[in-house]
């Protein structure tokens, strides 16, 4: 998991100018990269509870979410499409991992996430 997330993992950053169109090439190749990022996560979630909840956590909210797909949600333009992004990530974290947390509080890892939810 760690290699696949380390060396198959690229989703390039282009100028909002290139990817506002959305029927560009560089645009289509941005998203289907997203997407297969965000099905990563998913498949690397699914390990929670048979592989160690941190090395889990590290791989896919340090690695995955905030190296890679939160970066993408940062440059997509708030409305719809941002929204769909943030859901299909959040569809994919276990909710035991936010068992016994304070109201109000989250997880460190999803600091910065939760902060692009709540604009």
């Amino acid at each position: 998991m760690k290699k696949a997330v380390e060396e198959d993992v690229f989703i390039p950053l282009y100028p909002k100018s290139t990817v506002e169109d959305k029927s560009s090439p560089c645009s289509k190749f941005q998203e289907r990269r997203f997407w297969s990022a965000v099905k990563l996560l998913s498949n690397v979630v699914l390990w929670d509870g048979i592989v160690q909840e941190d090395k889990v956590r590290a791989l896919g909210l340090s690695k995955l979410l905030n190296r890679y797909l939160l970066l993408n949600i940062l440059n997509t333009p708030l409305g719809p499409e941002n929204t769909e992004k943030c859901r299909k990530v959040v569809a994919c974290l276990p909710e035991r991992w936010f068992q016994g947390l304070r109201s109000g509080s989250t997880l460190p890892e999803l600091v910065s996430f939760c902060q692009h939810l709540l604009q």
